[in-house]
C-alpha cells in the first residue's frame, strides 16, 4: 500500500512523468493487443444491441475474446492460418459440449476426453499452447450458455464469426501499421540490451555484488532470447513470404546488430578483481571506463524511446567524447608511470577501449538505420540463409502419440488439468452454485504445469477478485447510469487484458470490475454476483493449488537435469564448430551461427528452469545450490566460447596445432562425460585424459607460439608484442574452458549423487 501511495504522489507531483508513463504504456505491445480484442468485442455488442440483438453481439464478442490469445508474433500467412484454425476449434468444442450435455452417461466421459485432447494440443509449440488455452476457455464458459438443437449450431456459428471478426481487426491493424509490432519489439529489445550493458557498468564498482549482477544479467538474457525469437519469426518470415521491403530490411539490420551487441557484451569478459588490483592507485582510469559503459547503455535507452515514439534519432556525438576521454585517461596513466612500468596496464585498458569502440560502431549502425541514413542495400548478404534460424512449424500426429506417456510433463499436466476441471464442475453441480463455470474458468486461467507459477497466480487471482469486487461494488452503488457503466466496463476490459502479461494481480482486478459492471447493467443483484464470483474464484484457486501439489506434480528439480544436459550439449556443439572453423578457416558457416544461437537459447532455458525451482517448496530445492553453480558455470563457459570465437574471426590465425586440438578434445571429453552422467549412461574410462598430459600440452602450446613469434625476424617489436599477447589470450581462454569443463563434470557427478532419479 505504501508503494501505491508513493506512486500516486509521484504522479501528482510530476505530471510530465505521469504523461510519459501513460504514453509508454499505450505504446506497448500489451496495449496494442488489448486494443485489437477490445475493438473486436465491443463493436458487435454496440451495433447488434442497437439493432435489438444483444445476445448475438455478446456471443460474437466471446468468439473474438476466445481467439485473440493465439495472435502471436509470426509471418502474415501463419497469423491468418493460426487465427482461422483457432476460431474453428473454439467454436467446435463449444458445439460438442452443447450436443453432449443432454446425455449424462455420455457427457462426463466425453467431457474428460475433450478436456484432455485440448490440453494435449500444447505439445505442438507456443501457438498450439495458446489455442489449447482458448479451447479450454470456450469449454468452461459454454456452461454459462447451454443450447440444444439448431440453437447450439447457431451459437457456435456466432462464436466462429467472432473469431473471424478478430482476424479482420488484427489484419486492419497490420496493414495500417505493418511494422508497429516489430518496432515495439525492437524498442523493447534495445531497452533490455541497455539494461544488460548498464549491469556490465555496475560490475566496475569495487563493492559490487557480482553474483547478484550476473543473476540479473541472466534473467535479462532469458527475456532477450524470447524477443529475438519473436523478431526472427516476423522479420525473416515476412521477408520470405512477401519479398523484401526497405523497412523490413532496416528492421532486420537493427535486429542483427542488436544481437551482435549482446553477444559482444557476453563474450568480452574482464577479470574485474585482477583489474581493480592492478589499478588500485589509479581508480580514475576505471571510473572513466565505467562512464563509457554507462554512456553505451544510456545511448541505447534513448534509441529505445525514439523507436517506441517513432521519432528520428539525433546523434549528439556524446559517444565520441566519452571514447576520447578514455583514450586521454590511458595516455595520462602511461605518462604518470612510464612506458615500461605501465605496459601491462596499458594493454588491459587498450583491450577495454577496443571493446568500447566495437560497441560504439554497432550502436552507430543502429543510429544510421533508425535515422533513415542507411539504404536497404547496405545490409548486403547478412540476411542470407536466415530462414534456417527459424524454428520449423509442422504438426505430425507422431508428436502427439510420443507424448502420450507419463514421462511427458505435458501429458501429466493434461491429466491433472482434466481431473481438476471435472472436480470443479461436479462440485459446482453438487453445491448448486449460480455460476459454477466461474470455478472452471478460474482453474483454466491460473493452473500451470509448474507449482510456483500456479501458486502465484492463485494468490493474485484471489487478491484481484476481492479488490476488484469491492471497487466495482462501490462504483455501482454510486452510479446506476448504464452509459457510464458501459464506458467503465470497456475501459476495465482494455486495462484487464493489457495487464495480463505484465501484472496478473492488476489484470484480475480490472477483469473482475469489468464483469461486475456488465452485471450491473444486466441485473440489479450486483452484491450476489460479487459474492458468487469471490466464492467461485476461491474454490477454483484452491482446487488448482491442491491439484498441482498432489496430482502427479511436475517438480522442477526433475526437469532441471534435462535443461542442464541441453545447455552442456549446446555448448559442446558450439565448441566443435569453433574448433572446426579454427582448423579449416574460410567463411563462417551457417551451422556455426546456428550452434551459437542454440547455445544462447539453452543457457536461457536453464536459467528459466532454475527460476521456477526457486518458486517451489523448500523440500523440493535440495539440489538448488548445485544447479545454481551449473547455471553460472554454463554461462561462464559460453562466455569463454564466445571470446575464443570472436578472436579467431577477427584475427588472422595460424594453422591449429596438435596441442590446440588435443586440449579441445580434452574439454569435449569432459563435456561428453557430463552428458553421459546426466543420461545415466555408462562412461568409458579409456576416454579420460591424463591431467599431467593436458598440462604438458598447454606448456607445448605456449612454447610453440612464443618461440615462433620470437624467431620471426620480419616482425617489428610492437607487432611481435601484440601477437604474443594475442597468443596468450587464446591460451588463457583454453585454460579457462578446460577448468570450467572440469568443474562442470565434478558438479554434475555431485548432482547425480544427490538426485539419482
Amino acid at each position: 500500500y505504501a508503494k501505491i501511495v508513493r506512486t500516486i504522489l509521484t504522479f501528482a507531483s510530476k505530471p510530465h512523468f505521469m504523461l510519459e508513463r501513460i504514453s509508454k504504456f499505450t505504446n506497448s505491445t500489451s496495449f496494442l493487443n488489448a486494443s485489437k480484442v477490445t475493438i473486436a468485442s465491443v463493436v458487435p455488442v454496440l451495433i447488434l444491441n442497437f439493432l435489438g440483438h444483444f445476445e448475438i453481439g455478446f456471443t460474437i464478442a466471446l468468439g473474438a475474446f476466445y481467439t485473440y490469445p493465439s495472435d502471436i508474433p509470426s509471418s502474415l500467412s501463419h497469423k491468418i492460418k493460426g487465427l482461422i484454425v483457432a476460431s474453428f476449434i473454439v467454436s467446435g468444442v463449444n458445439l460438442l459440449v452443447n450436443l453432449a450435455y443432454p446425455h449424462p452417461y455420455l457427457f462426463y466421459p466425453f467431457l474428460g476426453f475433450l478436456l484432455f485432447i485440448c490440453s494435449m494440443i500444447s505439445v505442438y509449440g507456443q501457438r498450439a499452447t495458446l489455442v489449447s488455452f482458448s479451447a479450454l476457455l470456450s469449454i468452461s464458459l459454454s456452461f454459462g450458455h447451454l443450447h440444444e438443437g439448431w440453437e447450439a449450431f447457431q451459437y457456435s456459428g456466432f462464436i466462429f464469426v467472432g473469431g473471424i471478426l478478430y482476424l479482420i481487426v488484427s489484419l486492419v491493424f497490420h496493414f495500417v501499421q505493418p511494422y508497429k509490432y516489430i518496432e515495439l519489439q525492437i524498442a523493447e529489445g534495445i531497452k533490455l540490451t541497455s539494461k544488460y550493458l548498464k549491469l556490465r557498468g555496475d560490475l566496475w564498482n569495487p563493492e559490487a555484488n557480482r553474483e547478484k549482477i550476473i543473476e540479473k544479467q541472466l534473467a535479462i538474457q532469458v527475456d532477450l532470447n524470447l524477443i529475438h525469437e519473436d523478431l526472427r519469426k516476423m522479420l525473416i518470415g515476412n521477408q520470405n513470404a512477401s519479398g523484401t521491403t526497405s523497412q523490413n530490411r532496416k528492421m532486420l539490420l537493427v535486429f542483427i546488430t542488436l544481437v551482435e551487441i549482446q553477444e559482444l557484451a557476453l563474450y568480452t569478459s574482464f577479470d574485474h578483481n585482477k583489474i581493480h588490483e592492478k589499478f588500485n592507485k589509479h581508480p580514475e582510469v576505471l571510473r572513466t571506463y565505467q562512464n563509457v559503459a554507462y554512456k553505451l547503455a544510456s545511448t541505447l535507452k534513448k534509441l529505445s524511446k525514439n523507436v517506441q515514439h517513432i521519432a528520428v534519432y539525433v546523434d549528439k556525438n556524446d559517444l565520441k567524447n566519452e571514447l576520447d576521454a578514455l583514450e586521454f585517461a590511458i595516455f595520462d596513466y602511461e605518462k604518470s608511470l612510464g612506458k615500461e612500468e605501465a605496459a601491462e596496464g596499458v594493454l588491459m585498458l587498450t583491450n577495454m577501449l577496443k571493446y568500447a569502440k566495437n560497441q560504439v560502431g554497432k550502436i552507430k549502425t543502429i543510429q544510421r538505420a533508425l535515422s533513415l541514413a542507411m539504404q536497404s542495400y547496405k545490409l548486403k548478404d547478412k540476411d542470407k540463409e536466415l530462414e534456417k534460424f527459424l524454428t520449423p512449424q509442422y504438426y505430425p500426429l507422431r508428436t502427439l502419440i510420443e507424448n502420450l506417456s507419463y514421462s511427458s510433463s505435458i501429458f501429466r499436466h493434461s491429466i491433472r488439468l482434466t481431473v481438476t476441471i471435472l472436480c470443479g464442475f461436479i462440485l459446482g453441480q453438487l453445491l448448486h452454485l449460480q455460476n459454477n463455470y466461474w470455478i472452471l474458468l478460474t482453474i483454466v486461467v491460473i493452473m500451470r504445469p509448474g507449482y510456483g507459477l500456479t501458486k502465484e497466480r492463485s494468490y493474485n487471482r484471489i487478491f484481484g477478485t476481492i479488490l476488484g469486487g469491492l471497487l466495482a461494488f462501490g462504483i455501482v452503488s454510486l452510479i446506476q447510469n448504464h452509459v457510464v457503466l458501459s464506458i467503465f466496463s470497456i475501459v476495465c476490459m482494455l486495462l484487464g487484458i493489457s495487464f495480463t502479461q505484465i501484472n496478473y494481480k492488476i489484470s484480475a482486478t480490472f477483469v473482475t470490475m469489468y464483469v461486475v459492471f456488465i452485471y450491473g447493467i444486466l441485473t440489479p443483484n450486483v452484491v450476489e454476483v460479487i459474492q458468487f464470483r469471490i466464492l467461485d474464484s476461491l474454490a477454483g484457486a484452491t482446487l488448482a493449488f491442491i491439484a498441482n501439489q498432489f496430482l502427479w506434480p511436475a517438480w522442477e528439480f526433475l526437469n532441471t537435469p534435462i535443461h542442464i544436459e541441453n545447455s552442456i550439449r549446446a555448448n559442446r556443439n558450439y565448441l566443435k564448430e569453433i574448433a572446426d572453423f579454427y582448423n579449416k578457416k574460410g567463411e563462417v558457416p551457417t551451422s556455426y551461427k546456428l550452434a551459437r544461437k542454440n547455445a544462447f537459447v539453452e543457457t536461457g532455458n536453464l536459467m528459466t528452469s532454475f527460476q521456477r525451482m526457486m518458486q517451489e517448496p523448500k523440500s523440493k530445492q535440495k539440489t538448488m545450490p548445485l544447479v545454481n553453480k551449473l547455471v553460472v558455470l554454463n554461462h561462464s563457459f559460453l562466455s569463454a566460447l564466445a571470446s575464443l570465437s570472436t578472436y579467431i574471426q577477427s584475427h588472422q590465425t595460424t594453422s591449429a596445432s596438435e596441442s590446440f586440438n588435443y586440449i579441445i578434445k580434452t574439454i569435449l571429453s569432459n563435456l561428453e562425460h557430463s552428458i553421459s552422467i546426466l543420461r545415466n549412461e555408462a562412461v568409458i574410462t579409456d576416454t579420460f585424459f591424463d591431467k599431467e598430459d593436458v598440462t604438458l600440452q598447454f606448456e607445448e602450446l605456449k612454447r610453440r607460439n612464443f618461440s615462433r613469434l620470437a624467431a620471426d625476424d620480419e616482425l617489428d617489436k610492437e607487432t611481435r608484442q601484440a601477437k604474443m599477447q594475442e597468443a596468450q589470450m587464446v591460451i588463457e581462454q583454453l585454460i579457462w574452458m578446460s577448468n570450467l569443463a572440469e568443474k562442470i563434470l565434478k558438479i554434475t557427478k555431485e548432482l547425480k549423487t544427490t538426485n539419482p532419479d
